[in-house]
């Protein structure tokens, strides 16, 4: 299996093993952006044996995808709501 998980790289997030492309980035492309497996595959310099891979995990390990996806979107919010705006003064 080439998915793997280690705390120091993607925090720890399911990725293709060698690589920085996590699972999500390969779903959120395919499932979401429409994009084929094998444009996916090219886009990120991958296997497309791997692109599936990553598909299948996402499939077989939806609930803890979802919590992920939910993490990050909590986690941009943040971030989002302490960056300063258009037209805020500096102080």
């Amino acid at each position: 299996m080439s998915i793997v998980q280690t705390d120091d790289v993607l925090g720890g997030e399911p990725r293709i093993d060698g690589t920085r492309v996590g699972v999500r980035h390969i779903a959120a492309r395919v499932i979401d952006g429409g994009r084929s497996p094998a444009h996916v595959a090219d886009q990120f310099d991958v296997a497309l044996a791997e692109v599936y891979e990553s598909l299948s995990y996402y499939d077989d390990h939806i609930d803890e995808m979802r919590a992920l996806e939910e993490e990050h979107d909590a986690a941009f919010d943040r971030v989002r709501g302490s960056s300063l705006k258009p037209n805020e003064p500096v102080s």
